[in-house]
């Protein structure tokens, strides 16, 4: 039991690492992203105010493919959606993920969208 523990300790303490650096404001809002083993999730949050701007998951969508086509998907969906709301430059916030893999993939989809980070 003490492994699964430090386990997730070692995730919180890695993502809030990153959260130290990574603060959503009006102008330049946080592009929130979790990866479970199913799904793919993405916000975009105002951290002065605490509301979410937009959010894109992968939870009651019939996407097929792999995970990182999926993430994918979000990240072209979440920029949509960002457009829609009026913003134009996110910060990104991977959590305890590193930047490769699924990560990676939807960060690129939504820069390809237009999002800038």
């Amino acid at each position: 039991m003490a492994k699964v523990t430090t386990k997730i300790a070692s995730s919180r303490q890695r993502a809030a690492r990153v959260r130290a650096t990574a603060k959503g404001t009006t102008e330049r809002p946080r592009l929130s992203v979790h990866i479970s083993l199913t799904h793919v999730s993405a916000q975009i949050i105002d951290d002065t105010t605490g509301k979410t701007l937009a959010a894109a998951s992968t939870v009651g969508a019939k996407a097929k493919g792999s995970l990182t086509d999926k993430a994918a998907t979000v990240g072209t969906d979440i920029a949509k959606k960002a457009k829609a709301a009026k913003v134009k430059a996110v910060v990104f916030d991977r959590g305890p993920k590193l930047y490769h893999g699924r990560v990676k993939a939807l960060a690129d989809a939504a820069r390809k969208e237009g999002l800038e980070f």
